[in-house]
């Protein structure tokens, strides 16, 4: 049996968490949910379906390239609906799906913590900034 280096087996030890990160519920929905737009578009979807300009128009310093690659990453989750109505123009909806109105409790919850300690992360911030 060949003698690894130890570069080798850090790297072994490395694949292996990532393996392990890939696989846990937590880190997989977290990606999701800490992506720029998600936690905004749910938040929209909260009053009712809307069409792409709507969401499009209260969430303006999104590109339509980022909003689309969100909308689809969503609805691929299972969290929004997307709709097709036939009509001249196509008309296209977007609505959480009974999942995703199951998330908007913790993106609640998250929402209310961050305004809660908002100044204190900044503070914190500044702290280390000084010093380093």
């Amino acid at each position: 049996m060949p003698t690894r280096t130890s570069a080798q087996r850090r790297e072994t030890a490395r694949d292996a968490h990532r393996a392990a990160v890939s696989l846990c519920p937590t880190n997989r929905v977290l990606d999701r949910l800490g992506e720029r737009w998600v936690g905004l578009v749910l938040k929209e979807l909260e009053a009712g379906p809307l069409r792409h300009s709507d969401l499009a128009r209260a969430l303006a310093g999104a590109s339509q390239k980022m909003l689309t690659h969100t909308l689809r990453e969503l609805e691929r989750d299972g969290l929004v609906r997307r709709t097709v109505t036939a009509s001249v123009p196509v008309r296209v909806d977007y609505a959480l799906t009974p999942l995703g109105e199951s998330l908007l409790p913790v993106v609640h919850a998250v929402t209310r913590w961050a305004q809660e300690h908002v100044h204190e992360i900044d503070a914190a911030r500044q702290a280390y900034d000084a010093e380093n």
